[in-house]
């Protein structure tokens, strides 16, 4: 728990809900939302009093420099319409430095090492500011949050208070201003042929038990085929990534593209071994059953996407791993012009063992780095300011992503829709602009998180029903914090990936019944060979030591 006085701060801030003149100085800790260092020179252009949902507005003209992602499905331009609207609306002209989505990670590391980032580094996916903490090249921005009302209060609103306590790093602090939702939102799950369904007198499955059986009907009717026959199985770790992701949260463990090897047990309050835990092995055991059965493709494991896809289509099999995007543009586009009469819809996560829940933690996106410089500007305060209303606020978050009003878009009757003649992600063929390419809206850079309310304004039918189930879910609790210190980091790195290598290559072995399960023990036991419960006890080791100082 934290001490009373950062509490009483927290609730005063809070209470306020504008950032004035007389807490600008700051005094506290830091890990509150508090900073040590004096403020008062450094408010070149700054609003007086700042409040949760006000219009931020330079007192003079502004610039901050910004590395900015260029995506290639949209093209960064100078002449987008975002960045004129930006400087119209608050004075501050953003000065990107533009670098290709393929290099960014790399490019972001070479300009933060070498003391030539600019002042805001956006696009960043923890935990990959960790490795800038030590060296002080990025701002532990806990600091200075008490400059950023919007923020604050949608962390308060939203009780993100866990989710930003995992990421604090071995100070207490964090170093990453993520983007904020305020309901999870989940992203895969399977899809089904439903004309074919309705012919064999099936009802959608909402269990993983029910998934099995239906499996079963489908292959007795089509003893030729596979019922599923799965995508997403190349360029990952992990085989199917995207099917052994949402199939583990029925079990309650991250497993494929979500999988850790560390994860906390929540019965024995430690910190434990993902791959050697019994929830993993009832994922595999699962899937294990669907390939033994002739009810899942094993090429499903080694397949290209487009092979995938083409078996769909061509009616070799009947379900495949969905996202709500993929669902409407590629199988139900293409089924309707090669199928008569087919049909497919995407399921909600079938229900598992651990019940209707999702993840813990994935109401945290991507966020922003700030580079150590900004600090010493006379700007500062200003810059704060600007971040937490383009980011944070309502009113930005609906700039950034839909533009502006009576221009890309109009609003009534509490829908968006976009002006005749622009479209998104394809929503109107025929029409001559795109809101991302030729406005700079709907920009990743700049776009995400937001009120439930914004983020489902874009969804189509299929999403909104889709994403409106999940949000009712219960939510996993979140691994508390447990930071490694820089050379505990280094050693979990030598550790990890010849742990995980293990795992994925095990998993697949188990799932193809290329290796019994009989061998279950003998598998942890290699793990353990692979230094495994060192890795733990380090986990474990660094979650005391931060429980212990941080209370």
């Amino acid at each position: 728990m934290k001490n009373e006085g950062q509490l009483s701060r927290r609730q005063i801030l809070a209470a306020a809900g504008f950032v004035g003149l007389a807490t600008l100085t700051g005094c506290g800790s830091g890990s509150d939302g508090g900073d040590s260092k004096d403020l008062s020179k450094k408010q070149n252009g700054a609003m007086k009093e700042y409040r949760v949902g006000q219009q931020f507005k330079a007192s003079r003209p502004l610039s901050f420099s910004m590395l900015h992602n260029d995506n290639p499905g949209y093209p960064y331009k100078a002449s987008w319409l975002f960045w004129k609207e930006v400087t119209r609306r608050t004075g501050v002209t953003l000065k990107p430095v533009d670098v290709p989505l393929a290099d960014y990670e790399k490019k972001r590391s070479v300009l933060i090492g070498s003391g030539d980032a600019p002042f805001l580094v956006p696009k960043t996916y923890h935990p990959s500011e960790v490795a800038f903490v030590s060296s002080g090249a990025v701002l532990p921005v806990s600091d200075h949050v008490h400059l950023m009302p919007n923020f604050q209060a949608k962390v308060r609103a939203w009780k993100l208070e866990p989710e930003l306590d995992s990421i604090r790093q071995s100070d207490g602090k964090y170093y990453l201003l993520p983007g904020l939702h305020e309901k999870p939102r989940s992203g895969y799950s399977l899809a089904f042929r439903t004309d074919v369904l309705s012919k064999l007198g099936l009802s959608l499955p909402t269990t993983w038990d029910e998934v099995h059986d239906v499996f079963r009907a489908i292959k007795q009717r089509y003893p030729d085929r596979y019922p599923l026959s799965d995508r997403w199985s190349t360029n990952t770790p992990f085989a199917v990534g995207a099917l052994q992701g949402y199939l583990g949260q029925a079990y309650g463990v991250r497993a494929g593209w979500s999988y850790d090897n560390i994860s906390f047990d929540s019965t024995g309050r430690k910190f434990v071994f993902t791959g050697a835990t019994d929830a993993y092995r009832q994922v595999i055991e699962y899937l294990r059953t669907l390939v033994a059965e002739k009810l899942m493709d094993p090429e499903s494991f080694t397949q290209t996407d487009d092979q995938a896809i083409q078996k769909l289509l061509g009616e070799k099999s009947f379900a495949i791993s969905a996202n709500p995007q993929e669902l409407v543009q590629t199988y139900r586009y293409n089924l309707t012009k090669q199928v008569k009469g087919a049909t497919i819809e995407m399921i909600p996560v079938p229900i598992g063992p651990a019940g209707p829940v999702v993840l813990g933690g994935i109401r945290l996106e991507n966020g922003i780095m700030v580079s150590k410089k900004a600090l010493a500007s006379d700007d500062f305060v200003a810059m704060m300011q600007f971040v937490d209303w383009l980011w944070y606020s309502d009113e930005g978050q609906r700039f950034s992503k839909w533009g502006v009003e009576g221009v890309t878009y109009t609003y009534s009757g509490g829908r968006y829709r976009l002006r005749d003649g622009i479209s998104l992600m394809g929503s109107d063929p025929s029409a001559r602009k795109d809101l991302q390419k030729d406005y700079g809206f709907f920009n990743g850079v700049f776009t995400y998180g937001g009120s439930w309310a914004l983020v489902s304004s874009s969804f189509s039918p299929d999403e909104k029903k889709f994403q409106d189930a999940m949000s009712q879910r219960r939510q996993l609790p979140i691994d508390p914090p447990h930071p490694l210190q820089s050379a505990e980091q280094e050693q979990a790195s030598l550790w990890s990936t010849p742990l995980q290598d293990h795992v994925t290559q095990n998993t697949l072995q188990f799932i193809l019944g290329k290796r019994p399960m009989s061998e279950w023990g003998s598998y942890v036991g290699e793990l353990k060979a692979k230094n495994m419960q060192q890795l733990v006890d380090l986990h474990n080791k660094a979650y005391e030591r931060y429980r212990k100082e941080n209370g």
